[in-house]
């Protein structure tokens, strides 16, 4: 019992030994524009994730990059562009309105919409066309009378 509790606590103290990415910055601006940007950029492998909170290699190497360059002294903008240079805008979780990003937002509401539309007129159509007329009033009565026979019988 001894050895199992041992082994158990071995294994769970492990994971605090765990390593984390320190890095070492010049000054707090840096270190919180480094911070604001690894939580803003998206992993390009993880797709679901910021660069900060990804384990993949690329991600990795992403932090490394954005690290280099904050400490170049770019600007947030100047390294989110580079990022979106070289990976695209899905690598920015607020990619900016494009004619495409247009396309893919307003198209559906006027499908929708036109949709909607076709329906309406054509039930308008239809109705114009199936009119009650005073001959089918009369049809109608007649088969209620009918009805009313036959069930007395």
């Amino acid at each position: 019992m001894k050895w199992l509790l041992l082994t158990l606590s071995l294994f769970v103290s492990m994971g605090a030994l765990a390593q984390q990415d320190r890095y070492q910055f010049d000054s707090n601006e840096q270190a919180v524009r480094f911070e604001e940007l690894t939580k803003e950029l998206r992993c390009p492998k993880c797709q679901n994730q910021n660069i900060a909170d990804s384990d993949a290699v690329v991600a990795k190497d992403l932090r490394e990059r954005v690290l280099a360059l904050v400490k170049d002294g770019k600007t947030k903008d100047e390294v989110i562009d580079y990022m979106i240079d070289r990976y695209g805008y899905f690598v920015h979780y607020d990619p900016p309105v494009t004619p495409a990003t247009l396309v893919l937002w307003v198209l559906p509401v006027l499908i929708v919409i036109f949709g909607f539309g076709f329906i309406v007129i054509r039930q308008r159509k239809a109705s114009v066309k199936q009119s009650w007329s005073n001959n089918d009033e009369a049809i109608l009565v007649k088969l209620i009378a009918k009805n009313k026979r036959q069930e007395q019988s």
